[in-house]
């Protein structure tokens, strides 16, 4: 059997987000704020960190890709599922999800990382498509809040 040889090729490319957040500042939003992390405009795909306050509601939305969560701290559900994510919890949701995110009114601050694939339909009452979130447009929309909100061009990873 031949061995394997394993050799080290510098910098493959990694990508760093310091923990102080001063390349990728968190931008107020209603009901809290996030910081884009990493996009990749090729395949589609971004790396969104969220901070909700209790009582914070997004859009009926469904997703054209997969997604995954990781809780970090707090608790979030989806309505129509009626299941609790909290600290630790790591969810995937297969492409084409229905649902309606929310935090508990009497919960605590909710810290979650979601890693989106494809695009999210914003859906109105009526189920029509309201309005499309996805890597590029979310991209735009992070780094027009970071230089309205004072905080410069933040430095996503991919960007």
């Amino acid at each position: 059997m031949a061995a394997l040889a394993i050799q080290a090729l510098g910098d493959p490319g990694i990508g760093y987000v310091p923990a102080d957040s001063t390349s990728t500042p968190w931008v107020e939003i209603p009901g809290g704020k996030l910081r884009l992390v990493r996009v990749d405009l090729g395949i589609g795909e971004w790396v969104v960190h969220n901070v909700f306050q209790p009582g914070f509601s997004a859009p009926k939305h469904i997703h054209t890709g997969h997604v995954d969560a990781y809780t970090i701290r707090g608790c979030w559900r989806y309505v129509e599922y009626g299941v609790d994510y909290t600290a630790g919890c790591y969810v995937h949701e297969p492409a084409f999800s229905l649902h309606t995110l929310k935090v508990p009114e009497d919960g605590v601050e909710t810290e979650v990382i979601f890693v989106m694939r494809g695009a999210n339909l914003n859906l109105d009452a009526d189920g029509n498509v309201e309005s499309v979130s996805d890597a590029q447009r979310t991209l735009a929309a992070y780094v027009a809040l970071a230089e309205m909100q004072g905080l410069g061009k933040p430095a996503v990873i991919g960007a």
